[in-house]
This record gives C-alpha cells, sequence and structure tokens, in this order.
C-alpha cells in the first residue's frame, strides 16, 4: 500500500538576582551556579510534550532502520510520536505490539499516525476493508489519532468530488470512532485554493460528519496557501484537534513563522496533541535539523 508521500518557562530565570534556591544548588552536588542553571534548565526543556513526525527522518528509518532512529529521537527528548509507514497490518515493519514496546522502552509514546488510501467507488469494498485492518494495527500500538495525510486534487476538482470525500472521510472516522481512535484530515496549501468559489479547507470542515471527522492543522502549509493559522485554531476549536508544527525547514529557522500565537491560541483552543515535522534540511543533515528544531522548542518560554 502507500507510504505517506506515495499517497502522497525554562529555568534560567532563577538565576537572576541570585533566585536559585539554596537546596537546588545543594542537590546539585556543589556544581557552579552555571553548571546548576543548565541542569536545571534541561530537567524543564525535558518535561515538554514536544512531539514529532517520523516522516521528518524517513532517509535515516529507510538506511539505517527504525530502532536506531527511535533511540536517537528519545535521546533528543522527544515524548510523542506520530509514525509515517504502515503496511500490511505492520509499522515500520514491525508487528503493533512491538513497535510499541520499542517506543514505550524509550519513554516516548505512540500518539498518531499518518495512513493514507484513496477512494475508488468500484473497489469500496476493498478500500474500507484496507481501514478495518489499518484502524486495528493503530489501535493496537496504542494510538491516538489515524490521520488522512493527503488528498488528490486538480484543476478539475469539482464541489462533487470533495463531497464524495468528505462522505468517504466520514465512514472512515466512523469506524475509527468505534475502535476508540479518532480520525483527521491533514492539509497541505492546496486546501485554501477555491473550488466553484468555495475554499476547499472550508468545503471540508463544513461536510464531512463531525462527530467523526477531526482535522490536524499543518501550520506552514495553511499560512503558506493563504489562511491564518491562529483564526482557525480559534474558530475551529471544536474540529481541529492536532497541529503540525513546521517551518520552511528547521522550526524557527526562516523568521516566516510567528509560533507564539500559535501556541497560545492552541493552548486556549485546549489542543494537546502537536508534531514537529522537518521535510527540508539547510544542510541536507535530517538529524541535525530536527535537533535544532527540539532545542527552539525547548527553550521558547511560551511552549508548555
Amino acid at each position: 500500500m502507500q507510504s505517506r508521500r506515495e499517497f502522497l518557562k525554562n529555568a534560567s530565570w532563577m538565576m537572576a538576582g541570585g533566585l536559585l534556591a539554596p537546596q537546588l544548588l545543594a542537590s546539585c552536588g556543589g556544581k557552579t551556579n552555571t553548571q546548576a542553571a543548565s541542569q536545571t534548565a534541561q530537567a524543564v526543556s525535558q518535561s515538554k510534550n514536544i512531539g514529532l513526525q517520523l516522516y521528518s527522518l524517513r532517509d535515516d528509518i529507510a538506511k539505517d532502520g527504525i530502532q536506531p532512529v527511535l533511540e536517537t529521537v528519545a535521546k533528543m527528548g522527544y515524548k510523542n510520536l506520530e509514525m509515517a509507514n504502515y503496511e500490511d497490518g505492520k509499522i515500520y515493519g514491525l508487528a503493533p505490539a512491538d513497535f510499541r514496546k520499542r517506543v514505550e522502552d524509550l519513554g516516548m509514546r505512540c500518539v498518531s499516525a499518518h495512513v493514507g488510501q484513496a477512494y475508488d467507488k468500484e473497489k469500496d469494498a476493498e478500500v474500507m476493508a484496507w481501514w478495518d485492518r489499518a484502524i486495528e494495527a493503530h489501535r493496537e500500538v496504542g494510538a491516538k489519532f489515524i490521520i488522512q495525510p493527503w488528498m488528490a486534487v486538480d484543476d478539475k476538482t469539482t464541489l462533487d468530488y470533495l463531497k464524495m470525500y468528505c462522505d468517504y472521510y466520514s465512514r472512515v472516522g466512523e469506524k475509527a470512532t468505534q475502535a476508540g481512535l479518532i480520525f483527521g484530515y491533514h492539509n497541505h496549501a492546496f486546501e485554501f485554493k477555491q473550488v466553484e468559489g468555495t475554499l476547499i479547507y472550508d468545503f471540508l470542515l463544513d461536510h464531512v460528519d463531525k462527530q467523526h471527522v477531526r482535522f490536524e492543522l499543518d501550520v506552514y502549509w495553511a499560512q503558506y496557501g493563504g489562511g491564518d493559522p491562529v483564526k482557525l485554531l480559534k474558530e475551529k476549536a471544536d474540529q481541529i484537534r492536532a497541529v503540525h508544527i513546521k517551518d520552511e525547514k528547521e522550526i524557527g529557522a526562516s523568521g516566516k513563522m510567528n509560533f507564539e500565537p500559535i501556541f497560545q491560541q492552541m493552548y486556549a483552543s485546549g489542543i494537546e496533541d502537536w508534531f514537529v515535522e522537518v521535510e527540508a534540511y539547510t544542510n541536507g543533515n535530517p538529524v541535525a535539523s530536527v535537533q535544532q528544531s527540539y532545542e527552539f522548542l525547548a527553550k521558547a518560554p511560551y511552549v508548555k
């Protein structure tokens, strides 16, 4: 089956003015103030529930296998994972229970997964049976979300076509709900174009079954397409329940994304699940880019 892309506050303030508690210094075994502050800041950053879409390290996974990548991600400090490799009942080539154990043994959680399947009316039974197996695999791995990451849209797309997909997603969503999962849809930039005078993203929001379909907002692609991520997070809080934190390359490096109001609105809307995704790399080094992205968010005072 198709892979994801084939289907396409820190603690430094406590040091100011000598405010670090004496008992904290004592607990650091007589370390210098600088060492103690660094250790404390690291502990604060490690407590942040920063998630990662594993697609960010797709090349390393293909080259080295999933286990060393999971170990690298855990050492960085990431807590929550979103998978992007499902095929024939297996996740990254492993039985769901095996993959889950590997992740949890490293102190992380399998929270979400990008799992995609195009719709074909002539193969309706086959498509829905595919989803039955995919949903069961992700229930076993302990996922909260199962996310359709993309849909085919071109210049000939009609509202009838979009409605067909909304009905399809609603059916898949009902299956996911029955299994205790949340089904969602992840946007790119094209959803912020119009079809027959209607914004695609608005049409999707309005025509899916709102009881069974949620949305994962990719803030970079939304902004790139002309949308306003903060406004969407505020006005569609009942439907947008997960977020991709993304930038042009590494998080915070482009200067084009203002993440502070995005996080503020995310928290105000009660959104708990969000994932870093890095799709391009300044130096062609995915691991370094994912590490840089983690460090940016770990240091950001507005990230909990």
